[in-house]
């Protein structure tokens, strides 16, 4: 064949295209990405399920309607690819409801749920439809009547909400993650809801993320570099089915840890509407909160899902290959439970870890978050068997995935089995809630015998934690009170929890708080224990922002919010959980501490620096020119000299007892002085920030300067800090 006749048979390719193409409305589609993908004038719709003999997508016109406009059968030869069913259609529209049924054997004794009668949300979704009457119990997947036998033939679609189809359409415009280092950062945890929704919040679109962000101005000039959310991933608030026995209120899911999309942004927070507003409310949030400085962390619960334990509701992951998403035990109808609420994800198995990893970068690379905080961390360190794997392929899968290099990864660093890993979860990119601090500070400050030396630890950052597994003080998230447990307020007020309210005869939430109520259990008008109260507080406050590590305030304990005594306020949406920005005011000279004392830290940043303290740096002293009695189980009372660059340096004082202690200070650099800016038993107790960075004083009744090697009398139960002038 000459080469004039081959080219004579070449065609051009627009033609070509035009004979071999597609050109249907509803085409093959692609396995990847999961989930449903804006391509071309349509939608690729994909989800895994190895198991499934059948799967059908619904699209529907409301999010109440029981019966879809559409109805597409994936077959099983054209629209699968491996364990991937997949189809794309066309002219699908930002906003389209959607949903899946999956059928496929039914015989738990093997591990297999599927229900061709349940409608199941895509477990990629990036928004899910509210439902006012959503009914997990119409979502169980079994016959009431025989559990383990047959499954319930009840279609549920009705009471179900869908999920709903977001095309990516936000001008992010000139949006750059701040990307503080940890030594530089300050975490505010709050609550998207509880912060906002109290009429006193004065926010127009209270509860909401548009709310949060009306809340800027205030965390700004706080001094806020982070906030750390609690869960934003879809839940139902309205899963609880017992009542608060003292006001026969049904009880919500206040916080939000049972999740049922782990993708879809919750849209309950949502002031625009929950159609798909709510993610395009929450990244205008993420935007506005970047441009002030502020960092985004979200609590993520990765560990369980809303779907429980063997007889909850099938709602997605149950209906779509229960065997491969969960931990089963030897017998597997039933479900590992180290979470504690029924089921645990089976994070290790690798079709999970890759989707656990796709959950993030959406997270990251969508939503534009900072960081994520792990709920119960250590489950995603167990095997399908539940055993704690030396190297979790998952947790290493996190820490070096090329798309999460700059994310903050903070785990809480233990489970419900009995797992506890503070200062050994995983690599160093891994900071820790770190429980041993929160539990030494407050023993400390309550006067517990013999925490001297563990109090001193804390201080400069774990090393004795932290350093035997090659990690520095950043690892360690320093926190006094946090959501679940006591509010500051509340930790020198009450010396028992006061949780009947949850309905579960105060049985729930923890034990050992180490709080104490000072003589009065709750509030009072006695002077005197309101203000030993007041100076306690203050301690602590002082003493998390004086310490190496990364200090997290609980939102609200800035002026002294309160849950009454209830240290797990999980189902309580009322005015126990919501921030009363009355206290603001009344209070205000608490929140005028803490912002001086995040100035403090940020002007002095030998105090946050992301390595341990070297000998010639620090050293300690006890009262009366005598070395700390380390041995003593009855000291209570010790400073330290905290050197930075030999020209500049910081003399701190703690005292936990009942009687003053006298401390002798040490030599200021270059012949100086000592400036005092903290005291915690004075009327006045700091130099203003502004006014202390340049040297002067003006705090009337205080003694702003103090010479070298002389006496500095500190009072019960309280900190001082001097600095180098």
């Amino acid at each position: 064949m000459s080469d004039s006749d081959h080219k004579a048979t070449e065609r051009p390719l627009p033609e070509y295209l035009a004979e071999v193409r597609e050109t249907t409305d509803v085409r093959r589609g692609t396995p990847l990405p999961l989930g449903t993908r804006a391509i071309l004038d349509g939608a690729n719709f994909a989800i895994f399920s190895r198991h499934a003999t059948r799967v059908q997508l619904e699209l529907f016109a409301d999010c109440l309607d029981a019966t879809p406009t559409r109805t597409i059968d994936l077959d099983p030869i054209r629209n699968r690819t491996g364990d991937v069913w997949h189809v794309w259609i066309k002219d699908i529209l930002p906003g389209q409801f959607y949903a899946y049924r999956i059928d496929g054997p039914y015989d738990p004794a093997a591990g297999h749920r599927y229900n061709f009668n349940r409608l199941l949300l895509d477990p990629r979704s990036t928004a899910i439809t509210e439902h006012p009457t959503w009914n997990f119990d119409a979502a169980r997947g079994y016959d009431p009547d025989d559990p383990e036998g047959r499954r319930s033939n009840v279609d549920n679609a009705h009471v179900m909400p869908k999920s709903v189809f977001t095309r990516v359409l936000f001008d992010w415009q000139d949006d750059r993650p701040p990307r503080h280092p940890w030594s530089k950062t300050v975490i505010y945890e709050t609550h998207v809801r509880g912060l906002t929704i109290d009429p006193s919040s004065g926010v127009p679109d209270r509860g909401t993320y548009r709310g949060l962000v009306e809340k800027i101005p205030y965390l700004k000039d706080l001094g806020i570099t982070a906030v750390e959310l609690l869960p934003v991933q879809e839940f139902n608030t309205h899963e609880l089915t017992v009542r608060n026995p003292q006001t026969g209120e049904l009880l919500k899911n206040y916080w939000g840890y049972n999740p049922v999309a782990f993708t879809a942004v919750n849209g309950a927070y949502s002031s625009a509407g929950s159609s798909g507003q709510q993610t395009l409310e929450f990244k205008e949030m993420v935007r506005l909160l970047h441009a002030a400085g502020i960092e985004v962390i979200i609590d993520v619960v990765l560990n369980h899902t809303a779907e429980t334990d063997e007889h909850g509701p099938t709602v997605c992951w149950r209906g779509i290959d229960n065997s491969i998403f969960y931990t089963l035990q030897k017998d597997k109808r039933l479900y590992q439970n180290f979470a504690g609420t029924g089921n645990t994800i089976n994070a290790n198995h690798p079709v999970v870890r890759d989707y656990i990893i796709g959950v993030l970068r959406y997270w990251v690379m969508e939503m534009h978050v900072d960081g994520f905080r792990f709920d119960l961390a250590s489950i995603l360190g167990r095997d399908s068997s539940g055993n704690l794997l030396t190297n979790p392929p998952l947790l290493e899968s996190i820490a070096e995935d090329s798309i999460l290099r700059n994310t903050k990864l903070i785990a809480e660093a233990w489970d419900a089995a009995g797992a506890y890993q503070v200062g050994s979860f995983s690599e160093r990119r891994w900071a820790e809630w770190n429980g041993h601090y929160r539990d030494d500070v407050r023993r400390f400050w309550r006067g517990d015998e013999g925490m001297l030396g563990a109090f001193a630890s804390r201080i400069c950052g774990s090393e004795d934690i932290y350093a035997k597994s090659g990690k520095g003080p950043e690892s360690s998230i320093n926190f006094v009170t946090c959501h679940d447990g006591f509010t500051l307020n509340d930790l020198v007020s009450y010396s028992q929890k006061h949780n009947l309210a949850n309905a579960e005869n105060n049985r729930d939430g923890g034990n050992d708080n180490y709080s104490a109520n000072y003589g009065a259990e709750g509030p009072t008008q006695d002077v005197r224990i309101e203000s030993l109260r007041k100076r306690q507080i203050k301690n602590f406050l002082l003493t998390l922002f004086v310490s190496r590590g990364v200090p997290m305030l609980l939102g609200g304990d800035e002026f002294r919010r309160t849950q009454g005594g209830n240290n797990n306020a999980y189902c309580q949406d009322n005015a126990t959980s919501w921030y009363d920005w009355g206290y603001l005011q009344e209070h205000g000279d608490i929140h005028q501490f803490v912002k001086h004392m995040i100035a403090l830290r940020s002007a002095h940043p030998v105090l946050s620096r992301e390595q341990f303290y070297k000998p010639e740096d620090i050293s300690w002293s006890g009262p009366g020119q005598r070395p700390p009695d380390w041995g003593n189980p009855r000291a209570k009372a010790v400073a330290c000299l905290i050197l930075d660059g030999g020209t500049a340096a910081l003399f701190l004082m703690f005292n936990a007892g009942d009687d003053r202690a006298v401390f002798h200070t040490p030599v200021a650099p270059d012949q100086g002085r000592w400036r005092l800016v903290v005291d915690t038993s004075r009327a006045e107790p700091v130099v203003p920030a502004g006014d202390s960075l340049a040297g002067r004083s003006v705090v009337t009744g205080l003694e702003s300067f103090v010479q070298s090697l002389q006496p500095y009398e500190l009072e019960p139960h309280s900190s001082a800090v001097l600095v180098a002038s």
